[in-house]
């Protein structure tokens, strides 16, 4: 897939652009760190499974297997999951952590 070098040349970026943000800040008292969530159910990862599933001459519900069998977790996560990651970072708990990428993918990266 094309495409798929140029979406993670960009996640990569993120990751990057995090990193120095966050070390120029910090004299400033200023934390900066990024958050990637993996398979969220939006109407995006939606049309996606369809896709899939169409693709295949399958169900539906053989597009969403394609993607949570891929997560250790079982299940594709809600955006509550990541917006709960989202709000610790925008917090005080948070004020020690800079410089990172949180990642939110229910255990895929490792699988």
């Amino acid at each position: 897939n094309p495409g798929l070098s140029l979406y993670c040349s960009t996640k990569f970026a993120v990751r990057g652009l995090t990193q120095v943000a966050a070390q120029d800040l910090a004299s400033e008292g200023i934390t900066v760190n990024a958050f990637a969530p993996g398979i969220v159910q939006t109407p995006m990862m939606e049309s996606i499974a369809v896709a899939t599933a169409e693709e295949a001459g399958k169900p539906e519900a053989w597009g969403w297997e394609q993607f949570t069998s891929q997560i250790a977790l079982g299940r594709v996560s809600q955006p509550e999951d990541v917006s709960n990651v989202v709000s610790f970072l925008a917090g005080k708990d948070s004020d020690y952590i800079t410089g990172q990428t949180i990642i939110v993918d229910g255990g895929m990266r490792f699988r």
